[in-house]
């Protein structure tokens, strides 16, 4: 049964890498699922195992900011702030800053596939309207989205599952990943500057006036309130994904909003994702290959404790089979014994997924949602300005886990 399992396990990481099988219209999601019935069919994984794989807290967590996030959409907020944005005076160089920083400060404390999914349209068609090439800026959206959403425990997926795994506490872990997370900011900012300069030479045209897209003031501030409450029920010893369920709780008591839209906006594929490969990943860890395959690792040094180890690992894992399978599978087998490298971790599988189009789900999200405007982003526009945004600021990161003791070398 042993042997089952690691072919299914291999099966489903091949498709994680590939991203899709060969002829068939089946992605991650799809792949992670057969992997799961084929488990299950074959008797290798019984239905009260499978339940007791799944971390439910870590889905509970992520379901509830999702609703969190969801409130600010439905309100119109994040498209009134891209409308803004590409709407704001000034140079294309400012343009892009603020492009930048917006989809990084959005991304720390919002979930940052859905404010790329809503921003890029938006964002596309607004500085193209003003006789600008759009991709430099998109381009700047997705590595801001990314870079941002490594400062806090609740930026991204793969954060919010090694703060549950791991049991890390918000704060401690903003004041290891957050420093290195805003100053990467600057890096996207320098490296799409440098590889795009001839395009942000044009100067972008005046617009018409005409009146911007204003948000639901009392939604919007409602959804700033959920954020506040959040960050203060982490302080406590309320279990987070509790506390935030509470906050969702909250926010789907709407006259206005209706349940159904917000729910809606849910990413269901992921959290189906998460739980598939929770199992699989499970299954995979109890069998003699694992056990093995770990006690190598560990008696040749090359367990991920390192930043010698962890910073090449999470450099060519996220840009194959992904950040969130790669995170996952490392935790499956990775005994841990402090937080430090669990920052680092997080913090580098991030900055990792800027380097390709295919390292990050933000990225697959911007280049999909801005084909749909005109816009074509292809695989080596992304890696342009991804391998040196990505080479500078895990550079940075590692300089930083290093020097503030936070990780070995």
């Amino acid at each position: 049964m042993d042997s089952l399992v690691l072919s299914v396990f291999l099966f489903t990481y091949a498709g994680m890498a590939l991203g899709r099988v060969p002829g068939l219209r089946l992605d991650r999601t799809g792949i992670a699922l057969l992997g799961l019935v084929a488990l299950l069919a074959a008797g290798a994984v019984d239905l009260e195992h499978a339940g007791t794989a799944i971390n439910m807290p870590t889905l509970l967590l992520l379901f509830a900011l999702m609703i969190v996030s969801s409130q600010f959409q439905e309100a119109g907020f994040y498209s009134a702030v891209a409308a803004r944005v590409a709407a704001a005076p000034g140079d294309s160089r400012r343009l892009l800053a603020l492009t930048i920083a917006v989809a990084g400060g959005l991304s720390a404390i919002l979930a940052n596939d859905i404010v790329v999914f809503a921003m890029t349209p938006i964002v596309a068609e607004g500085v193209t309207r003003r006789g600008l090439d759009a991709r430099p800026f998109l381009l700047g959206l997705a590595g801001g989205a990314n870079a941002g959403s490594a400062m806090t425990i609740i930026g991204n997926p793969q954060n919010i599952l090694i703060g549950q795994v791991g049991g890390l506490d918000f704060w401690r872990f903003l004041l290891a990943c957050g420093v290195p997370g805003l100053l990467s900011l600057a890096l996207v900012y320098g490296a799409v500057v440098l590889v795009w300069r001839r395009q942000l030479e044009a100067e972008p045209t005046a617009i018409v006036p005409q009146p911007l897209p204003r948000p639901n003031a009392w939604q919007t501030g409602k959804g700033v309130a959920a954020i506040v409450f959040l960050l203060v029920l982490f302080a406590t010893d309320l279990p987070r994904e509790i506390g935030a369920l509470v906050i969702a709780a909250f926010l789907l008591m709407s006259r206005r909003l209706a349940s159904r839209d917000m729910i809606g906006a849910v990413d269901w594929h992921l959290l189906v994702l998460f739980a598939c490969l929770f199992v699989i990943t499970d299954a995979f860890s109890g069998t003699v290959f694992a056990g093995q395959g770990a006690e190598w690792l560990a008696e040749s040094g090359w367990m991920p404790h390192r930043l010698s180890v962890m910073t090449p690992l999470m450099l060519a894992a996220s840009n194959t089979i992904g950040n969130v399978p790669a995170t996952m599978l490392i935790l499956s087998v990775w005994p841990i014994a402090e937080p430090g490298p669990l920052y680092g971790m997080a913090l580098l599988s991030t900055l990792a997924g800027n380097l390709l189009l295919t390292g990050s789900l933000a990225n697959i999200i911007v280049a999909e949602r801005a084909s749909r405007t005109g816009v074509k982003l292809r695989f080596l526009d992304f890696a342009r300005s991804g391998i040196p945004m990505t080479l500078a600021t895990m550079a940075l990161a590692v300089a930083w886990l290093w020097g503030g003791q936070w990780m070995g070398w």
